[in-house]
C-alpha cells in the first residue's frame, strides 16, 4: 500500500466507497452523489495549494488501485497538533489498509510536519476503526458526546491520541 496525493482523476474510485452506506455508516457524509464525491475529491486536490497548508489529501493505492484515502489535517500549527481520518473501501476491509494508512500519516505529521500531538476520533459504535487506532498506538482519551449530528440520530466520538514522544519510543525502540 502505498500513499499519494489524492487527484482528480480518482474521483470515481472514491465515490465507489463514498457512495456506499457501509463505508459513510459512521460519517456526517454520504452515501455521496456523483456530484458530492467530485467536488470533495476537488476541494481535496485544491488543499495542497494554500498557504500554510492544513489539510494533506491522500490517495491510498494498492498496485496501483485507489482503495482508501487518509487524510492529515492541521488543526494547531502553534501547538503542533493535527487530526488524522482515513477510510478504506468494503471490499478490502479486515487486510490491514486502515492500520497501514493511519501509521503513515502519523510518520508523516510526525516526520514531516513537526508535530507534537495527533489525535482521531470514531463512532464508539465502529469497534473497527477503535481496533486500528489501538493498534498504531494511540491511547483512548474519553468519549466526547454529541459531536455529530448523522443519519441515525447524534453521534458520540471516542477520542484517541498519540504524542511525539511515545510515536517515536515504539517506532525507533532504543533511541
Amino acid at each position: 500500500m502505498t500513499l499519494s496525493k489524492i487527484g482528480l482523476a480518482d474521483w470515481r474510485a472514491v465515490h465507489s466507497w463514498a457512495s456506499d452506506a457501509r463505508a459513510c455508516r459512521f460519517q456526517t457524509w454520504g452515501p455521496n452523489s456523483e456530484a458530492q464525491t467530485r467536488a470533495f475529491v476537488t476541494d481535496a486536490v485544491d488543499a495542497w495549494a494554500h498557504t500554510p497548508q492544513q489539510r494533506f489529501s491522500y490517495a491510498a493505492r494498492v498496485e496501483g488501485d485507489v482503495v482508501g484515502m487518509g487524510e492529515l489535517h492541521v488543526r494547531s500549527r502553534g501547538q503542533r497538533q493535527g487530526e488524522i481520518t482515513y477510510v478504506v473501501h468494503p471490499q478490502v476491509w479486515g487486510q490491514g489498509l486502515g492500520t497501514a494508512i493511519a501509521n503513515e500519516l502519523l510518520t508523516r505529521g510526525f516526520e514531516e510536519l513537526d508535530l507534537h500531538r495527533i489525535y482521531a476520533t470514531c463512532d464508539p459504535r465502529n469497534r473497527g476503526s477503535a481496533r486500528v487506532l489501538v493498534k498504531i498506538g494511540m491511547t483512548w482519551e474519553g468519549r466526547l458526546r454529541h459531536t455529530a449530528l448523522i443519519r441515525d440520530g447524534w453521534r458520540d466520538s471516542e477520542m484517541f491520541s498519540i504524542v511525539e514522544d511515545e510515536w517515536r519510543a515504539a517506532t525507533r525502540p532504543g533511541i
